[in-house]
């Protein structure tokens, strides 16, 4: 009986991270490549980020979050997440990959005029 108990009990904790719906495994997948948003044009990337950050009412610097899950537990602890706060969550992912984009392509900072001198 006791192996039975502790069967079922490994069974229930590995179930939560069966098929893709731990919480660690659907955190892990906000976080999105800034490359490919570089060859979206600077302007058309500001007007993006700045219309997904007001769609969700975040922040124009919004970053993902992750949860604290505790001792390790985190591929196992099911995502009990609404769908809006998983939402939400995706769009900071997405800001926060234009944002790197943004950042290395020096968008939304007026080019630099480049002078060439003789030195002295």
């Amino acid at each position: 009986m006791r192996w039975n108990m502790m069967i079922l009990a490994s069974c229930l904790l590995t179930a939560g991270c069966v098929g893709g719906t731990s919480m660690a495994e659907r955190q892990d997948a906000n976080i999105q490549s800034s490359l490919q948003y570089d060859s979206v044009p600077c302007d058309q990337l500001l007007a993006q980020r700045n219309g997904l950050a007001q769609q969700y009412n975040l922040s124009a610097k919004a970053k993902p979050t992750f949860s604290n899950p505790a001792m390790g537990f985190g591929p196992f602890t099911p995502d009990m997440r609404s769908k809006a706060k998983r939402d939400t969550d995706k769009a900071s992912g997405e800001i926060d990959a234009m944002n790197r984009s943004i950042d290395r392509r020096d968008c939304g900072h007026p080019d630099k005029q480049k002078k060439l001198a003789l030195p002295g």
